[in-house]
């Protein structure tokens, strides 16, 4: 039997261009954006998800909880800048390295955004919420020990210069802005390629030089949740449940008025903030 030619071995193929590669849609081998999706929600890999969220928040919180641990067990190393540019950095890579896999939620205001959004199935919301508080919790968890500095140094509380209201709504505006870039660079529900990388580490890193002194600038409940549960101080917590969730509801609103509604491939479209015709449209050549 004579082997097929190139032509034909490569016929239905989808087609790859720069495009695609610059938009971190092409890993190793090309995928279709209808292969892409059906891998994000086929639920054997529900698992490899959910060890993603944990390993991605381990990381987040490795950095954010540990510039502020570091500072304490060594006064005047870690400047406010770094402390704030270091967790940024890491959800930059982060989404690089692991955007396709889980989408890089790493926070569970984000992953019910997403849901409100219509671009992920509540039934997986908790599961995220649960691996992303473990994956927070284990990096606290191990600061604690390394370092052997109380983990509420490296937590986030508000302000004794405001009244707590002030931290509230600082938590409430910096989270809807935070989601806000999230749902106007992701696929759907997936924080992928370089533009939603930059994008998102980008403003966590200007949210947090600015807004970190009134309320730490958390933007993730997560976040603060394993520092404050390792050091058992869940002082003025509430402010980073409710800030956050109110931050992404009002993102989401946000984004309805900009985009339309979201959910299957008009929400994923949207969520781009245009339709990339090379991708959603097979080849007919």
């Amino acid at each position: 039997m004579t082997e097929p030619s190139t032509r034909a071995r490569h016929e239905g193929a989808p087609r790859v261009d720069l495009a695609d590669i610059v938009a971190g849609r092409v890993n190793h081998e090309p995928e279709t954006a209808a292969t892409a999706v059906a891998r994000f929600h086929d639920p054997e890999l529900e698992w490899r998800r959910l060890f993603s969220e944990v390993f991605g928040t381990f990381l987040l919180v490795l950095a954010a909880a540990g510039g502020g641990m570091m500072g304490a067990l060594f006064p005047g190393s870690v400047s406010r800048a770094a402390a704030v540019t270091a967790p940024a950095l890491t959800v930059l890579a982060v989404i690089l390295f692991m955007g396709k896999v889980s989408g890089a939620h790493l926070n569970p205001a984000v992953s019910v955004a997403f849901a409100l959004r219509g671009d992920f199935p509540w039934i997986r919301v908790p599961g995220y919420i649960v691996a992303q508080l473990l994956g927070a919790t284990l990096a606290a968890g191990l600061l604690r020990v390394v370092l052997g500095v109380s983990a509420s140094n490296g937590s986030n509380y508000p302000t004794s210069a405001l009244p707590e209201w002030a931290s509230l709504v600082m938590e409430l505006v910096l989270t809807f802005g935070l989601v806000s870039v999230i749902l106007g660079t992701a696929s759907g529900a997936q924080n992928i390629g370089t533009v939603g990388a930059f994008g998102v580490g980008g403003y966590i890193a200007l949210a947090g030089l600015w807004g970190s002194p009134v309320s730490g600038a958390s933007m993730n409940p997560a976040r603060t949740f394993g520092p404050d549960l390792i050091s058992a101080d869940f002082r003025g917590y509430w402010i980073y449940i409710l800030g956050p969730l109110a931050g992404a509801i009002l993102a989401v609103i946000t984004a309805y008025a900009l985009r339309g509604r979201g959910g299957g491939r008009s929400g994923s479209e949207a969520a781009q903030g245009a339709i990339d015709t090379q991708v959603a449209r097979p080849d007919k050549s």
